[in-house]
């Protein structure tokens, strides 16, 4: 009998938002190259070999400024899974922003980000958002142009939920294998859109049923963005909830990080964090989440739910 993914080494996930400088379209500096090696470096320290990316971040410049880094780096490219995002449009001037899962789109900005990147694939592709207007036969013919080109080694979704997944899924031959949603000690609707059936607390409840349990049975993998909640939960003054991270985090020898993704981890849908800081000492203190079980008991994670949502379960 296998164990469960709560039972077995954790895994953590680098989210690449911040690098690359301010949110505009001004070039980055040396600077802005440095601040990315040490990022990137103190995540390889943490033990993190998957980078995540989007082709909007900091509008392009996050995974132009990972490329440099990749360049001076000689053989990194072969030690790190590389996973970017297609499917949003930024506003510009006279037009507002959009979702845009157009085929040729697609393909499109997946050869831009590669030329970000200096890399000549990525190893997953991922749907930023749904894009109501796709038509998903065009969407599958492009997804399986970049597969059979060896662009895109594995592809998934981020910000859809189950029956959104098995519409795609239909037209394509390749299985999608991730889903990328937020989730957190934060936000918890997650959790909450099974527990609460039934109940007033329910009504207030918005993530779309069934889509943990949906991925689970299929092998799609969860990634949890924003699992650090902002760092809401690491200034025990901040709340009860975040004083209680704290003494969890005093009484078995590690950071106040560390628990709010083991609260994530010790889920047995084997959700993956996303750490999207940029500050190298925060990637390290996310350390004890990297390697080994989830340091939380069955009632320690309830106590975190309940302190986090300030109420007891109805």
């Amino acid at each position: 009998m296998t164990k469960s993914p709560a039972a077995r080494g954790g895994r953590l996930v680098y989210g690449c938002m911040g690098l690359g400088g301010d949110w505009d379209t001004l070039p980055y500096g040396p600077g802005d190259i440095a601040r990315a090696e040490a990022a990137v470096e103190a995540a390889l320290d943490t033990g993190i070999t998957a980078f995540d990316h989007a082709d909007i971040y900091r509008y392009g410049k996050s995974e132009a400024v990972f490329g440099e880094v990749l360049s001076r780096a000689p053989g990194l490219r072969d030690r790190i899974t590389l996973q970017t995002k297609v499917g949003i449009r930024l506003p510009e001037e006279g037009r507002p922003g959009l979702y845009d899962l157009r085929g040729p789109s697609v393909l499109r900005r997946v050869e831009e980000s590669l030329a970000r990147l200096r890399t000549d694939a990525v190893d997953v592709l991922l749907l930023h958002r749904p894009d109501p207007l796709a038509d998903p036969e065009e969407l599958a013919e492009a997804l399986t142009s970049l597969h059979r080109q060896g662009l895109v080694r594995r592809f998934g979704v981020s910000n859809m939920n189950a029956a959104q997944i098995a519409r795609l899924q239909s037209f394509l031959d390749v299985p999608l294998t991730v889903d990328q949603l937020e989730m957190s000690l934060h936000r918890r609707d997650w959790v909450e859109e099974g527990v609460l059936v039934n109940t007033p607390a329910g009504a207030a409840v918005g993530f779309p049923a069934g889509t943990v349990e949906y991925c689970g049975e299929r092998g799609i993998e969860l990634q949890a963005w924003g699992a650090l909640a902002g760092g809401r939960f690491s200034d025990p003054q901040a709340g009860p909830a975040a004083a209680l991270v704290a003494r969890l985090a005093e009484a078995k020898g590690t950071t106040p990080e560390t628990v709010v993704l083991w609260w994530l981890q010790r889920h047995p849908a084997g959700i993956v964090p996303v750490v999207g800081t940029s500050r190298p000492e925060r990637i390290r203190a996310c350390r004890d989440a990297v390697g080994r079980p989830p340091g939380l008991g069955h009632e320690e994670w309830y106590a975190l739910w309940t302190a986090a949502r300030g109420a007891p379960l109805p």
